[in-house]
């Protein structure tokens, strides 16, 4: 391979600073095969229906090869395609067609941690405590009086102790599941080998990256106590998340990771980017993750966590703008992802989610920067609330009993009964049981249906595409005199004018002097000669 692979039509080196991301859960998107579960194929015969949805990059979940405990965050080859997903020549495949589209292609990558099927791990436990083997890995020694407790107070994101004890007695650290030990980052060898696998999948085309636990890889020197834990206090480690300092994550150290990758990126043509998936106990501390010599983007999740609430989402839009202009660099804004319950249910369930999930997107589509939509938003789709206990994968379910898997049910295509067209006709039911109500939420029952979600995602991002008020370049965001519960905004371009109003007080807005509509999320109504937004609907208006 090499980095002479054709990229997508446009070369604009700035594509990622308005791009609009569709990630795609692969084991849950299409399934060309018959088997049950996503495949790269499946993503590749479904590319006309994502370019037509009007974005411009797909990103997606791990497809390496994996005993797929944690979903494929398991990897134990990172340069090479599970078999249930496919080969390496249907990637390839798959990105050819993507480009020919003008669709970029971002793959998750996977830094902090390995499978524990991994050949260097499988080494390190063949190994005696010690051997260089080990030195990949975060190896200790316990404590007591035989060792026989755990190396510090650690706990693992899913539940439970962060350590596990080996054959020979010492213990190895993992975050996540058992079977995904941490990598050691101040190893030179780890550090050599990731910078490898960038190459390898930028060889072969790939315009992203997203960096999964970007925060994580290093630890503090001396793996010091929290001080901490649920067994002491009631309280998980993790509610520090993103409000705290955690020895495990944030360590100022993390960013030489990124000084280095970066130049391996910039020498690629066609702007090849990275985003994070990074946690930190401050806006300011989030931004060191951004920059010329680092990453190119960070996820805004605090956008993802508001609640529905005029002043939830202004105080969330300001601060994230704000950090905008310290970095330079974009805002990326999320409203679901394949770790957070679907926000049609977030916002609350049935038809009050679904209207305000609908009235969410535009505010979202309308602000400066860059947009993720998880598969299946642009359909209202819910979390799956009822999923039987023995069909769930999460590993995180066994060890807490909270479960990621009602947003990772496979999205509907087509029919009227489970799986939805999910796979070719008469094949195996999903690897996740979809709901027997979602035959009207199907990309079918929704296509060409005035009024439908997926029809205004559509024209939604038609006109984010084309309209010179919601381009890169345009005008900052300007906040409008509004009633209470209401937000509204403008964004302008020469002398056109864009605002966007978000109707989250309980009782119908007069809109008649923002401009003429250009899209709604609920038909706007009529009285007294003038214009009215509904309870829980956004709109865009224009002005010449």
């Amino acid at each position: 391979m090499t980095a002479s692979r054709p990229t997508p039509p446009t070369a604009d080196p700035d594509w990622w600073r308005s791009a609009v991301v569709y990630q795609i859960y692969v084991r849950s998107f299409a399934d060309a095969n018959g088997d049950g579960v996503g495949d790269l194929e499946g993503i590749r015969q479904r590319l006309p229906y994502l370019r037509d949805l009007g974005i411009d990059a797909l990103w997606l979940t791990p497809f390496y090869t994996s005993p797929m405990v944690d979903g494929g965050y398991d990897v134990a080859d990172y340069r090479d395609v599970d078999p249930i997903f496919g080969t390496l020549a249907d990637f390839d495949a798959m990105v050819t067609d993507a480009h020919a589209l003008g669709l970029r292609i971002i793959v998750d990558l996977v830094p902090n941690h390995t499978s524990d099927r991994h050949p260097w791990f499988q080494a390190a436990l063949a190994a005696a405590p010690g051997a260089a083997e080990r030195a990949r890995y975060l190896f200790a020694d316990g404590r007591g009086e035989r060792g026989e407790l755990p190396p510090n107070d650690w706990e693992s994101i899913f539940g439970g102790p962060a350590w596990t004890r080996v054959a020979d007695g010492q213990w190895y650290l993992h975050l996540f599941d058992p079977s995904q030990p941490d990598l050691n980052w101040r190893h030179p060898e780890v550090r050599a080998e990731f910078e490898d696998v960038l190459r390898f999948w930028l060889d072969r085309g790939v315009d992203g990256f997203r960096i999964d636990v970007a925060h994580g890889m290093i630890k503090a020197e001396g793996l010091p106590d929290v001080g901490f834990s649920t067994m002491t206090t009631g309280r998980r480690q993790v509610e520090l998340l993103g409000k705290g300092r955690l020895p495990y994550f944030d360590q100022d150290e993390v960013h030489d990771i990124y000084r280095a990758w970066r130049p391996i990126l910039d020498s690629y043509p066609g702007g090849r980017m990275a985003v994070a998936e990074a946690w930190a106990e401050t806006p300011q501390r989030l931004a060191r993750y951004i920059g010329p010599d680092e990453l190119h983007q960070a996820f805004s999740f605090d956008f993802l966590d508001a609640t529905w609430s005029a002043e939830s989402f202004r105080k969330v839009i300001d601060t994230a703008l704000a950090e905008a202009t310290i970095v330079g660099a974009p805002t990326t804004w999320v409203l679901s992802n394949h770790d957070k319950q679907r926000h049609v249910t977030r916002y609350g369930d049935g038809p009050d989610g679904l209207r305000r999930a609908r009235a969410a997107a535009l505010l979202m589509f309308a602000l400066p920067g860059c947009a993720y939509v998880y598969q299946g938003e642009e359909l209202g789709l819910p979390e799956v609330l009822d999923l039987p206990d023995d069909v769930r994968q999460d590993p995180a379910f066994r060890r807490t009993g909270e479960s990621r898997d009602g947003c990772r049910v496979p999205i509907p295509w087509s029919g009227d009964a489970p799986p939805y067209g999910f796979g070719p006709a008469g094949c195996a039911e999903s690897w996740l049981p979809a709901p027997a109500t979602w035959a009207a939420l199907s990309v079918a029952a929704q296509t060409s249906v005035p009024g439908s979600t997926l029809e205004l995602y559509r024209r939604a991002l038609r006109i984010r595409r084309a309209h010179p008020a919601l381009a890169a370049d345009a005008g900052e965001v300007t906040w409008q005199e509004t009633e209470p519960g209401v937000l509204a905004f403008s964004r302008a371009a020469g002398d056109v004018t864009l605002t966007c109003v978000v109707n989250i007080s309980g009782a119908p807005v007069r809109v008649g002097g923002y401009g003429e509509p250009l899209v709604s999320s609920e038909t706007l109504t009529a009285q007294d000669g003038d214009r009215w937004l509904p309870v829980d609907t956004a709109a865009w208006f224009e002005r010449r």
